[in-house]
């Protein structure tokens, strides 16, 4: 054994997404570093100084003067350090997706040297890490783990479309493969995490934290979405209820939506999947995924029915989504919920227009098939429904949203963008 010490070691940012660009802007401000990804198209766009996230302003590549980017995994291979932050999806079976992750485990491996450290900030479930990523990069090293190469673990919390919570202010969880590995690694994150850190006690522990985070907040807005399902079929307005109930010191602010994103929609199945294949089912965590993922067909639901009650014939209807990201004020559309809605439309014939200023047409063409509409035009539309309380949409008056609806249109309002009255449905 040997003593590891980080302090001048070069890093690789292996993918640069809304995760591994912030970091790799961070530490590239005082220290050598490469930001790898295997998107050329991506890689040339941050080597001109551009990120179509919009997570980053063009002056923060200025201050990362150590910076470099490639999609030649031989340009990694003079780094010390790995930290792997490519996405963990889950497939159409909602189960783990781990490709890129093991994709990006190969890619290590092969320029793995003895001494390195591997860092994963991926959500996976726990033991993932160890029991599954560990064993890539043996078998394309040819190195044993904690003998000649460490692991660690520390969990992202990027917050997209915060521009208040920015990487360096959210305490980060840290944790190593031994405990000589944790505190090197918990003391390297301490250079760029003005917040500080939180040492785990293991892998499996900073693993597990991530996971909970998110589960956690997708029960709380299941419950919500279910009470907001309650109280419309009373005549209650949620969001005064909401209000009058935070008056109470300690009621959690949540409030009901379309749940998606890369995080809050998708951790929990990693849990549950872990967790089913230690021989336990879980109830409480799959019946607020299994609500949340039907809040699509509710709204369309009740929208069609709005419509009907108005004599608007729902064939010859025609919907303006307002919003496709899966959350406000952000590009983001990877596991967006809107598009469920916008499917059940679909599936009953009914014509919808989707527009999004935030969002990048050309992907929201290549992920879903949805040709976002640039600027929807006023006496069009039979329904409208605020999805994402984007600033854009929040900047717009009733009168400016009720224009664009036929002289007969129902407004749905499903983020609070509009005052109460001033919508016709609201979740």
């Amino acid at each position: 054994m040997f003593e590891i010490s980080l302090k001048s070691a070069k890093i690789a940012v292996v993918g640069l997404g809304y995760v591994g660009l912030p970091l790799a802007l961070e530490f590239a401000k005082t220290r050598v570093v490469v930001g790898y990804d295997i998107n050329e198209v991506r890689i040339a766009e941050l080597k001109s100084g551009q990120d179509e996230t919009l997570e980053v302003e063009p002056e923060q590549f200025l201050a990362a003067r150590h910076l470099s980017f490639t999609n030649q995994p031989a340009d990694i291979a003079g780094c010390t350090v790995y930290i792997v932050t490519v996405p963990t999806p889950i497939d159409k079976n909602k189960r783990p997706d781990l490709r890129l992750l093991l994709k990006a485990s190969e890619t290590v491996g092969r320029v793995l040297k003895f001494g390195d450290v591997v860092i994963y900030e991926s959500t996976v479930y726990p033991g993932c890490t160890e029991e599954d990523c560990v064993p890539v990069l043996e078998r394309c090293s040819g190195l044993e783990f904690n003998k000649d190469f460490f692991c660690g673990y520390s969990p992202e919390r990027i917050n997209p479309g915060d521009k208040e919570h920015r990487l360096s202010l959210i305490k980060k969880v840290t944790s190593g493969s031994t405990p000589d590995i944790a505190r090197a690694i918990d003391h390297l994150y301490n250079e760029i995490i003005t917040a500080g850190t939180h040492q785990a006690e293991s892998i499996k522990v900073a693993e597990a934290a991530k996971v909970i985070e998110n589960t956690q907040r997708d029960l709380n807005i299941a419950l919500i979405n279910e009470l907001a399902i309650i109280f419309n079929k009373m005549d209650i307005d949620t969001e005064a209820v909401l209000k009058a109930a935070g008056s109470k010191w300690n009621f959690l602010p949540f409030s009901p939506g379309l749940v998606g994103g890369h995080c809050i929609g998708v951790d929990p199945y990693y849990l549950t999947h872990k967790s089913e294949a230690i021989g336990y089912k879980p109830q409480i965590i799959l019946a607020g995924r299994h609500l949340n993922d039907s809040m699509g067909q509710y709204v369309a639901s009740n929208l069609m029915r709005a419509m009907t009650e108005r004599s608007i014939i729902l064939e010859e209807a025609k919907v303006l989504v307002l919003g496709l990201a899966f959350k406000e004020n952000c590009s983001d559309i990877r596991n967006s919920r809107v598009v469920d809605l916008i499917h059940e439309l679909n599936e009953c014939k009914i014509e919808t227009d989707v527009h999004d200023p935030r969002v990048n047409p050309s992907q929201a063409l290549d992920e879903y098939g949805i040709s976002l509409t640039a600027k929807p035009k006023n006496n069009t539309y039979d329904g409208i429904i605020l999805a994402v309380a984007h600033d854009e949409f929040k900047q717009l008056s009733v009168e400016q949203i009720r224009a664009l609806g036929k002289s007969n249109h129902v407004i749905y309002d499903l983020k609070y963008v509009l005052k109460f009255g001033e919508g016709d449905l609201r979740l």
